[in-house]
């Protein structure tokens, strides 16, 4: 079973699943995280959506290069989480299927493509209590651990 982090499923609700690749991207004791000005203003891992017909590393690579202006090297497969939450974007109640990985932050590209989005680096210990979801907290602490 995959561990659920966030709100609970709310009875009733349809949703939609949405699979979803992450990254944890340290450089020394900071991590590259992006953050999202909308629709709240958070911290976040760098990642998103896996498009139909998209395998999930082709697309860790589009979302992080979308969402930080990074390309990157991926290491391995840390682990996954579920999330059910709204997504105004698509105007959709999702099951969010969010699977994170470790890479390494090879080399800065450009500003991120992707509106509303900026590359922030954070102190690995300011991002444990700063990153906007309990998933990503709980997937980097059990990486740190």
């Amino acid at each position: 079973m995959i561990r659920r982090y966030g709100e609970p499923v709310k009875a009733g609700q349809r949703y939609t699943r949405r699979p979803g690749v992450y990254a944890i991207l340290l450089d020394g004791g900071h991590i590259l995280t992006t953050h999202q000005a909308a629709p709240v203003p958070e911290f976040q891992l760098p990642g998103g959506g896996i498009d139909k017909g998209e395998q999930p590393i082709p697309a860790l690579h589009r979302e992080v290069y979308e969402e930080t202006g990074w390309k990157i090297a991926v290491t391995r497969r840390l682990g996954a989480f579920r999330r059910f939450a709204f997504m105004p974007e698509y105007e959709i109640w999702a099951e969010k299927l969010c699977t994170v990985y470790l890479a390494q932050p090879v080399m800065r590209l450009g500003p991120p493509s992707e509106p509303g989005h900026t590359a922030v680096w954070l102190p690995v210990e300011e991002a444990l209590t700063r990153l906007g979801n309990a998933g990503d907290r709980a997937m980097l602490a059990r990486f740190l651990r």
